[in-house]
C-alpha cells in the first residue's frame, strides 16, 4: 500500500498524458470501476442483510423506541475497516495482487455490514434516490478527474487535510452535540469527498503510466485504486443522505 500511495502523479504531468488514445489505460480504469461496482453490490447486499434480517440484525444492533444502538459486535465491525487500513499500511510493505485484493474485499464486506444502520434509519425510497444521485455525481466527477489537464496534486493534499479536519470536528461534536456543527460537517463532507473522487481518478491514471506495464504492480494499483474510489463513494453517499434521506 505504501508504494501505491506514493507521489506517482508528479512523475507524469497531467497535461502530457493523452488519455483519449490509450487503450491500456482504459482497460486499467475499467478494471478499477468494475471492482468498485462489484464492491457496491456486495455492500448493498450485506447492508440489507444486517439491517432487515432479524437474526443478523440483532447481532449488530439493539433497536428500541428510543433509537438504535450498536452491540459490541456492531462496534467491532464498524471500526474494523479503519484498523485494517492502518495495520495493512504498516505491516504490508510490498503487497501482491492477492493480498491487496483480500484487503479490498475484506474492507468492502465490513463497511457493507456496518451500513445496516442506514437501512434501519432511512426509508428504502430515499436510500435508492440518494444512491442514484451519488452514482451520477461519482460518474461526472470521475470523468472530470480523468479528462482534466490540470494537475490536482495540490488540491488533493488540501482535501486530505480537510478529511482530517472532519474527523476532529466529528469527535468534538460528540461532546458539543451542536446541530449547526453537524450541518457544517455534512456540507463540507459532500464537498471534500466530491473533490477526492476527481483527485483519486487523476492519481490512478498517473499511476498507470508510472508503473510502465508491470502487471503485478498494476494488479495492486487496481485493488487500492478501487478501494480509494469505493471509500469516496460511500462517504459521499452518507453525507448526501444526511440531507436527502427521509428517516423512518
Amino acid at each position: 500500500m505504501s508504494d501505491f500511495n506514493g507521489n506517482f502523479a508528479r512523475s507524469v504531468p497531467a497535461d502530457r498524458a493523452d488519455m483519449s488514445v490509450d487503450a491500456g489505460l482504459r482497460s486499467f480504469m475499467l478494471g478499477v470501476y468494475n471492482k468498485v461496482a462489484l464492491g457496491l453490490v456486495l455492500s448493498a447486499a450485506l447492508a440489507f442483510l444486517t439491517g432487515t434480517y432479524p437474526p443478523v440484525r440483532d447481532l449488530m444492533y439493539v433497536v428500541t423506541a428510543q433509537g438504535i444502538k450498536m452491540t459490541m459486535l456492531g462496534m467491532i465491525v464498524s471500526f474494523a475497516p479503519i484498523v485494517l487500513l492502518l495495520v495493512s499500511g504498516f505491516a504490508i510493505k510490498n503487497p501482491s495482487p492477492a493480498s491487496s485484493g483480500a484487503i479490498y474485499w475484506t474492507i468492502v464486506s465490513l463497511i457493507g455490514a456496518s451500513l445496516g444502520v442506514v437501512v434501519l434509519l432511512y426509508t428504502g425510497a430515499s436510500i435508492a434516490q440518494t444512491f442514484l444521485i451519488t452514482a451520477a455525481s461519482f460518474g461526472a466527477l470521475s470523468l472530470v478527474g480523468y479528462t482534466t489537464k490540470k494537475d490536482l496534486t495540490g488540491f488533493g493534499s488540501f482535501l486530505i487535510m480537510g478529511v482530517i479536519g472532519l474527523l476532529l470536528a466529528s469527535v468534538v461534536n460528540i461532546f458539543l452535540k451542536s446541530p449547526g456543527l453537524v450541518f457544517a460537517i455534512n456540507a463540507l463532507g459532500v464537498l471534500i469527498f466530491a473533490g477526492l473522487i476527481a483527485y483519486d481518478t487523476q492519481r490512478l491514471k498517473m499511476t498507470y503510466y508510472q508503473l510502465g506495464g508491470d502487471k503485478a504492480a498494476m494488479g495492486v494499483a487496481t485493488n487500492y485504486g478501487a478501494l480509494s474510489l469505493y471509500i469516496n463513494f460511500i462517504n459521499l453517499f452518507q453525507f448526501l443522505l444526511s440531507f436527502l434521506g427521509q428517516r423512518r
